[in-house]
């Protein structure tokens, strides 16, 4: 509640906040020696929220087509080598990962576009052209030890989608870095 009134000074905030400091230090009775403590610290989130930038509509709108431009960019990477390889998919359950299954190997957070492999170093960008187009992989996480270096798995949010995809051969085109 301090806070909302402080907020609403905006103008006449700097002018009168030693007076509101003052009223507030009175009303609850605080050490002389607590109470420039406090009002520094009241001065500061204040301030703090009124000359922080404040995100816009035009901020958001244009985050569903990101994807499209991130798209238009990748098909300039040409690719340095294909191979065919064993395709699978998994997703974050329990029966398909270690004990933290939204986090992978090279400790970054699942999310759509990326691949487990063995053989390729973190980061390596593929392509998988029959059934992705232009989409890029990221190489983030690794498979069990068991797989060979030539079994890629596609990183999927749902268990059921992870089992749908099914085993494919396929043609994986390796990015120039």
């Amino acid at each position: 509640m301090i806070l909302l009134g402080l907020y609403s000074l905006h103008g006449s905030f700097i002018m009168n906040i030693s007076k509101y400091i003052k009223n507030i230090t009175i009303s609850i009775k605080i050490a002389p020696i607590i109470a420039p403590v406090f009002a520094g610290i009241l001065m500061a989130i204040c301030l703090l929220g009124l000359s922080m930038p404040q995100a816009t509509c035009a901020d958001f709108a244009n985050t569903t087509n990101a994807t499209y431009v991130a798209k238009a960019t990748n098909v300039a990477q040409k690719a340095v080598k294909t191979i065919k390889v064993k395709l699978t998919a998994y997703s974050s359950s329990a029966d398909q990962t270690d004990d933290s299954p939204f986090i992978t190997a090279s400790n970054k957070y699942v999310k759509d576009g990326i691949i487990a492999n063995n053989m390729l170093p973190f980061g390596t960008k593929v392509r998988i052209p029959d059934l992705y187009g232009d989409k890029i992989f990221v190489v983030e996480d690794r498979m069990n030890k068991k797989k060979s270096d030539y079994h890629f798995d596609i990183w999927m949010p749902s268990e059921s989608s992870a089992l749908n995809f099914g085993v494919k051969t396929v043609d994986i085109e390796i990015l120039e870095s």
